[in-house]
């Protein structure tokens, strides 16, 4: 019989996670159906997105060459049914204060951090990029990992090795580029271009470098699809920033530079969101979601 997810201490809430104590080295990793825009929660939920992540990032957990959090597997007896194909049992790291980006294309916060002046997070680059554009090799943008409802700052490698030292910024950035070429050639034979993706690295009792929370999922990383990409323009995507468009757009009537929260996202956005979260997750990984485990929304 599988525990209550009330027989765990229930640890901390974040923009879409929840997490528990199960007991000295181990964690309950709970993913919600919370979207998440511009460091606001917004008030509509997405169906079955908790479970999308959870799949997507078990699914790349396996796939990719470093080492990761999990203790078990997505259908492990110490998670509660409640949350079953949404949660993951995870081992109690020592988390390093830095997100770790790597960046494929100029596009989002790097895409201004450019127009601003020609750097992203402290790295020159050629002049005449555009939206979109590739870069030949892919950075490592780290930033610092705000509060709950702060906005993350994108950080240059020297900040991130004063923060974290020398030998560990080099680590953190060497598996980070490692990860992204790794799964980018995968997604890009699926039709899918992971244009940037953001990591988070914990350090386990042997002082090994240990991938965490979530990896690869829509919410983490742009996709784009392969075969209409072009430079210079903005691209349709997979990903949450079809909910960033439209909270921006002329639609939602909300200005994001003022002081009131984003409205509830619209029944067709909510379902198109889903939609697209989940081509993603069968596209790259080759597997339906109808049989990923776990009751659906």
């Amino acid at each position: 019989m599988r525990p209550a997810l009330s027989d765990y201490e229930h640890l901390a809430s974040g923009k879409v996670r929840e997490l528990y104590r199960i007991d000295d080295k181990h964690l309950l990793f709970v993913a919600s159906d919370r979207i998440s825009a511009y460091d606001y929660i917004l008030d509509s939920l997405i169906p079955d997105k908790g479970r999308i992540l959870t799949a997507m990032s078990v699914f790349f957990f396996d796939y990719i060459d470093a080492p990761n959090h999990l203790a078990g597997p997505p259908d492990d007896p110490r998670i509660p049914d409640e949350v079953l194909g949404r949660a993951l049992v995870v081992r109690q790291l020592e988390m390093v204060p830095v997100e770790c980006v790597a960046r494929g294309y100029l596009t989002g916060s790097g895409l201004l951090d450019y127009q601003r002046n020609g750097k992203v997070c402290g790295i020159a680059l050629p002049p005449g990029l555009v939206e979109a554009s590739r870069f030949d090799e892919p950075l490592f943008t780290p930033a610092t990992k705000a509060e709950l409802g702060e906005h993350d700052e994108n950080i240059s490698f020297s900040r991130t090795i004063e923060l974290v030292g020398a030998v560990r910024a080099n680590q953190l950035r060497e598996r980070t580029l490692q990860i992204y070429l790794q799964a980018a050639d995968h997604a890009l034979t699926k039709g899918i271009i992971i244009a940037d993706t953001k990591f988070e690295f914990g350090v386990d009792a042997d002082d090994r470098v240990v991938l965490a929370d979530e990896v690869f999922t829509p919410d983490s990383s742009r996709y784009w699809p392969a075969d209409t990409y072009q430079a210079g323009v903005v691209q349709p995507s997979f990903d949450k920033q079809f909910v960033r468009n439209w909270l921006t757009g002329p639609e939602s009537g909300w200005d994001r530079n003022g002081s009131t929260p984003p409205p509830p996202l619209p029944d067709d956005i909510v379902e198109a969101t889903r939609a697209r979260y989940i081509e993603a997750y069968e596209r790259i990984s080759g597997l339906s979601f109808a049989d990923w485990i776990g009751p659906s929304a």
